[in-house]
């Protein structure tokens, strides 16, 4: 199964295919409804995640790794168990400092990741 179908009620990680969202990230999507998605990240060392913006608030969990973060005019460095919040609008991106896996959670749902 490359991608769930919406409101599929159980997704299981093994069964999704991966895109190459960029270079050194390949991008999962997993569940998701109308009112919010859920995708997982994974970074090679020194991937980047280009800066960006969107109409969708999103929280990214780090999952494992380190990773240098911008949101808005603020950098940080976050790593295994941090979370960020992203309010709509807001441009944002990352640097991966040491591979590892972001999770975000979008509301609404991403129809451009599909």
């Amino acid at each position: 199964m490359k991608k769930p179908d919406k409101n599929q009620m159980w997704v299981f990680n093994k069964d999704i295919e991966g895109v190459q969202a960029s270079e050194g990230v390949v991008r999962k999507v997993l569940a998701y409804c109308d009112g919010m998605m859920c995708v997982e990240n994974q970074f090679e060392k020194g991937a980047i995640g280009s800066l960006h913006n969107h109409p969708h608030t999103q929280i990214t969990y780090v999952a494992s790794g380190k990773f240098e973060f911008t949101i808005g005019d603020e950098k940080k460095v976050v790593e295994a168990g941090d979370t960020l919040l992203k309010q709509d609008g807001i441009t944002h991106g990352c640097v991966c400092l040491e591979k590892g896996i972001l999770v975000d959670i979008f509301t609404p749902m991403r129809e451009d990741f599909l």
